[in-house]
């Protein structure tokens, strides 16, 4: 066994936005559980809730006396160059390698910034990892990059593995449970999880990567057994969990057969999952997923107006999104959308326009960004031969000589305070109690809360209002 103790390190102290730590690094999580049998002891700190190793010195000593090998996650652009100056402050006499989404994409960069940082796994890599603790020479090891006297090698990418010889997470691992943190107040008791049981996509949406991998690769659509599925939902005590698969109604009669375990196993969970509208064609799933506790749907509508969906090429129109909605209201699900404004030839009154249309679809809670380009988007080249659209680097918004990023800024203002009146925030909490989403004593606990909680977001969000009120 050539290596003793292994440390999975996530190191971001915080979520991309004000919450913290409501969902677990699984990504991490997979790391590790597909190490765990081939070394001697796998640790796992997630520097969200491990303030005590937040102190550079106190985990540099943690790795100096334990670890062996470091395991280091970097997945968001997020605090990207506070992880890098962190890295660069921790032993160099141990084996580090760096992974991750991010990481695939900065695979120069982190060579460059961090010379402590020996190897780095490139696109899924689950078999990747394998091979380097157990010792494999590292030019026979497909998905990796390395320094050898002086330079840095890329070996060729790896093909997508096999989801049925990839082992899922070992909750075991855990130091802590995952609760619903947001500005630095506990909103509810309840824990949280996450599950795949799928990867990749069937759909062929313009303007999403999240099929394809940092390398381009595009995944095509697998599907793990039900019978892993249903032995990783009995291992999770959470009490919220999320299926994090692109779309988990892909296959109908698959999604039927799980809802059907969920059932019959007892298993009482409040599922969260994303989809798209077509899951409203199937009545007979609809009702299953409600029984077995499906309770909140994160749903793409992505925009209003034609154009834009085919422009995009989503696959559906807005009047197919309005018989959609029609049929979803119908059952007590908790029903968040997600749209992109910025699109190429969209005027402001049509970005601003989400707004009504959400409240028109009846959705309770919206979230929206502006039209992004990643390197392998297929939108990148229609950004680019479109005259007076730009994007400032690979990740970056776009904008137009019509509507710079402080535009876009002061749109993204007005689609909020258009959607999130007081009657809506009314209409929340409404649902959220009819829908059981909170047991009563979870809402007296944030009703304790609510003014700290109030007292911090009025803060940050004074300024945007008195744009608002200036536009209107």
């Amino acid at each position: 066994m050539k290596y003793q103790h292994v440390l999975a390190l996530n190191p971001y102290f915080k979520d991309s936005t004000a919450t913290m730590g409501i969902f677990p690094p699984t990504g991490l999580e997979y790391i590790a559980a597909n190490i765990k049998e081939l070394v001697g002891k796998v640790t796992l700190l997630d520097l969200r809730y491990e303030q005590g190793y937040r102190d550079v010195k106190r985990l540099s000593e943690f790795i100096n006396q334990e670890i062996d090998l470091l395991c280091i996650s970097i997945t968001w652009d997020s605090q990207f160059d506070a992880i890098c100056n962190l890295i660069c402050k921790l032993p160099d006499e141990v084996l580090t390698v760096v992974g991750g989404h991010k990481a695939t994409e900065e695979v120069e960069s982190l060579f460059a910034r961090c010379p402590n940082i020996d190897l780095v796994v490139r696109g899924e890599g689950e078999e990747t990892i394998r091979e380097v603790v157990q010792g494999f020479p590292h030019k026979d090891i497909l998905g990796l990059s390395y320094r050898e006297n002086g330079t840095v090698i890329h070996n060729k990418n790896r093909s997508l593995p096999d989801m049925l010889h990839v082992a899922f997470p070992d909750r075991s691992l855990r130091r802590h449970d995952y609760h619903w943190i947001q500005n630095g107040v506990t909103i509810t008791t309840l824990t949280f999880d996450t599950i795949l049981t799928s990867r990749g996509c069937p759909y062929h949406c313009k303007f999403c990567t999240f099929s394809l991998n940092p390398l381009g690769q595009k995944r095509k659509y697998t599907e793990r057994p039900l019978e892993s599925v249903m032995e990783e939902l009995k291992s999770i005590t959470a009490d919220v969990v999320m299926f994090s698969d692109d779309n988990l109604f892909t296959n109908p009669k698959r999604s039927e057969k799980l809802c059907e375990l969920i059932i019959e196993n007892g298993i009482k969970k409040i599922f969260i999952v994303q989809t798209r509208i077509e899951i409203a064609r199937n009545a007979g799933l609809l009702k299953k997923a409600e029984k077995a506790g499906f309770k909140i749907f994160f749903i793409g509508i992505e925009s209003p107006h034609d154009k834009i969906l085919t422009q995009i090429n989503k696959g559906f129109t807005q009047q197919q999104i309005r018989e959609a909605f029609k049929i979803l209201n119908h059952y007590n699900f908790y029903i968040h959308g997600y749209f992109i404004y910025g699109n190429i030839g969209e005027t402001e009154e049509e970005m601003v326009y989400i707004a009504r249309f959400a409240k028109e679809l009846k959705l309770d809670s919206i979230s929206f960004q502006k039209l992004r380009i990643e390197k392998y988007s297929p939108m990148k080249e229609v950004v680019e031969n479109t005259p007076g659209y730009h994007y400032d680097s690979v990740g970056g918004a776009v904008y137009s000589d019509r509507h710079s990023l402080k535009d876009l800024k002061r749109i993204r203002d007005r689609i909020k305070f258009g959607f999130y009146s007081f009657g809506q925030i009314g209409r929340i909490l409404q649902k959220v109690y009819r829908a059981r989403l909170l047991t009563k004593h979870d809402l007296v606990h944030i009703l304790i809360r609510l003014p700290q909680l109030l007292f911090k977001l009025v803060k940050r969000e004074l300024e945007k209002k008195r744009i608002w009120y200036r536009i209107n």
